[in-house]
């Protein structure tokens, strides 16, 4: 067991390790496997042409997340740190770009996430037990304020959670997944599809949706017993098993509702329920999607105030960011900021629910735009530090992270291309951080102007 030493700097508690490698796989499945695949498989199907297409579409995404994988793994384990991907991009590029991207996740992209996610429990929860004409935006606001009061208390607590929320969760899809494999009538009636052209690079974009948030465990990295051995153990099992989950789940969907049908289907998993087991089978699921949808939701308010934590670390402008709560070991400032902004974007979805699909389309360019820095500072950083250890080396190197970058760049073609005007706004959110780092460099020449002036006045 690493021992558990409280480092101090300024005053403030710092990130100790507390989290099991259970932990940071709980965290990268919680994330990843969402409301998303209960979604997603029917576009994909309407794009694939055929039922062994679409399946190996599933099986491209996660070999294209397993290549991601294996870069971030060198990176998490050569420098793990609470700021994840903020750390590589300030070690490979410098501050200020690592400011537009801890912008970037703290103004929309972390935040967005999560007001997402808890309307798509109120959603459901709403079918279940409606509280009145806001219901799903009261149910949000409710999941957003306790999670975040939940992983205040403690990392613990929020780890703890995790860990059962994601237990509950993959369960939920392995009933679905037997339901479509054991139960369903394999002699599914055929519907006419949904979109008669197939395009896979647009079924591509899905699918690797669908995969997203596998790199939020870097986050936890320096929380992590024994970091540079479980960083990428956590994140190679984590994959494995979720990509092996995703090809189980869309062959259940494929035998129990068919390609067409699939295609058809908004609610593939609802549909492949009410036929097994009637409209109990389909309330069933309206339990699971939340279920799934909080899951993620959890997940993404660890994660995401880990970058706020780094970022108040680094600019004075957001010191307050930067302290960690030693007894909890959270950043609690940081989950309270984060949870105010995502509180914020519950009461706007509430009156504008359109909005919030727009808010899902426009932060994909910039997402990755910052995923390829990130690929990319993985061979900046083999250049500029040769001499630095590093405890795992990525495969087949330089060809491995190429590929990924090559991937990243696909992705955020096709995300500009089907986003339209969507990655507009996702652009002047991330320019509206601009003023803001110049006003952040100013205190900081401002506070180097100061103590250089009291030095002085010392001296004489």
């Amino acid at each position: 067991m690493i021992d558990r030493i409280r480092v101090k700097a300024g005053g403030r508690g710092m990130p100790v390790p507390t989290l099991r490698l259970k932990d940071a796989v709980a965290i990268t499945v919680g994330i990843v496997v969402g409301a998303g695949i209960f979604r997603t498989p029917s576009l994909v199907a309407a794009n694939a042409g055929s039922e062994s297409i679409a399946l190996l579409i599933w099986l491209a995404g996660g070999l294209v997340t397993l290549v991601g994988a294996l870069c971030y793994a060198e990176l998490a384990t050569t420098y793990p740190h609470a700021g994840g991907d903020y750390h590589y991009l300030t070690r490979a590029y410098g501050r200020q770009l690592a400011f537009l991207y801890a912008w970037s996740r703290i103004a929309v992209v972390q935040t967005g996430s999560v007001a997402l996610l808890a309307f798509v429990v109120g959603d459901y929860a709403s079918q279940l037990f409606s509280l009145g004409t806001y219901s799903s935006a009261l149910y949000a606001a409710l999941v957003v304020v306790a999670l975040t009061a939940l992983n205040v208390a403690g990392v613990r607590q929020g780890s703890g959670a995790q860990n059962w929320l994601t237990a509950v969760e993959v369960l939920s899809v392995v009933i679905v997944i037997i339901a479509g494999l054991v139960f369903a009538n394999s002699d599914a009636p055929a519907i006419a599809p949904t979109a008669p052209a197939s395009s896979l690079g647009l079924a591509l974009v899905f699918v690797l949706l669908t995969y997203g948030g596998w790199n939020e465990a870097v986050y936890v990295s320096a929380e992590v017993e024994n970091p540079r051995r479980n960083i990428a153990r956590a994140l190679l099992l984590s994959i494995g098993f979720i990509t092996g989950l995703y090809l189980l789940v869309n062959w259940a969907f494929l035998r129990g509702l068919g390609l067409e049908g699939l295609a058809a289907s908004d609610a593939a998993a609802a549909d492949l329920m009410r036929r097994v087991a009637g409209e109990g089978g389909a309330r069933f699921v309206s339990i699971l999607v939340a279920v799934s949808a909080l899951t993620s939701a959890n997940a993404t308010v660890i994660t995401g105030a880990r970058t706020n934590y780094a970022l108040g670390r680094d600019f004075r402008l957001f010191d307050f960011l930067g302290r960690w709560h030693e007894r909890a070991q959270t950043p609690t400032n940081a989950l309270l900021v984060q949870g105010v902004i995502a509180l914020a974007l519950v009461f706007a979805g509430s009156f504008a629910r359109e909005g919030f699909t727009a808010l899902v389309e426009y932060t994909a360019p910039v997402f990755w735009l910052f995923f390829f820095l990130a690929g990319l500072s993985l061979i900046v950083l083999r250049k500029k530090e040769p001499e630095v250890e590093r405890a795992f080396s990525v495969p087949l190197y330089p060809l491995t992270p190429l590929l990924f970058c090559a991937a990243c760049l696909y992705m955020l073609h096709a995300s500009l291309t089907y986003a339209g005007a969507g990655a507009i706004a996702g652009v002047l959110v991330l320019l509206a951080g601009v003023p803001v780092l110049l006003l952040a460099r100013q205190r900081e020449r401002q506070r180097v102007d100061t103590v250089k002036y009291v030095e002085r006045r010392h001296e004489a």
